[in-house]
């Protein structure tokens, strides 16, 4: 998993309360056996008219602007439905590295750091100003530091936000749940040994 440390990306906005995993990835998409190629499914019926090619004009994330965006802004409850792990997968292989919201579902949440992408909370209103200064400037770019806990704007503001000690270390580290347990790997081996397995 790629570690995160500092990122500056452009935003884009998704203005949508309780954006759940189905219109995140919709469970049509859920048969692949790898985590890559889901990017071009993500936000699939927002994304897409009814020909399942065209891509929708009234859908925001989809304006010339927005492209190449890393960053994600959006509303309370990201990421509430079912608790399948494919909607990080979906957002990291689209490209995005970092969601600033208000609130997440506890599992998404969850999901999110174990697929090195970077959940943040932030407080409602500092949201909605957020989302105001995107709108007002083409290319709008956030930066991320990690390590600081700090989100960096435009004008040199610094948004402090709050994350677990653990969940930090596992993204500046590039730790999934397979790194966390290799860590140990010295110790499951003598473990293994002192019991005859193996």
């Amino acid at each position: 998993m790629e570690p995160f440390t500092t990122h500056t990306g452009i935003v884009a906005p998704l203005e949508a309360l309780n954006v759940d995993t189905d219109q995140i990835i919709p469970k049509q998409f859920l048969k692949r056996i790898e985590r890559t190629g889901y990017g071009r499914f993500l936000f699939y019926d927002w994304r897409y008219l009814d020909d399942a090619e065209t891509p929708n004009p009234a859908f925001e994330l989809n304006a010339a602007r927005y492209q190449g965006a890393t960053v994600l802004l959006s509303k309370e409850n990201f990421g509430c439905g079912s608790s399948r792990e494919h909607a990080p997968w979906a957002l990291v292989d689209y490209g995005f590295r970092c969601i600033l919201a208000p609130s997440f579902a506890d599992i998404f949440y969850n999901n999110c750091f174990n697929n090195g992408l970077l959940p943040i909370r932030l407080d409602g209103d500092l949201v909605e100003g957020l989302f105001r200064e995107v709108r007002a400037s083409d290319g709008y770019t956030l930066t991320v530091d990690l390590p600081a806990q700090v989100v960096i704007a435009p004008d040199g503001r610094h948004i402090p936000f709050e994350i677990s000690a653990f969940k930090k270390e596992m993204l500046v580290n590039g730790w999934d749940q397979v790194g966390l347990a290799l860590r140990y790997e010295p110790d499951i081996a003598a473990y293994e040994r002192g019991h005859g397995i193996g």
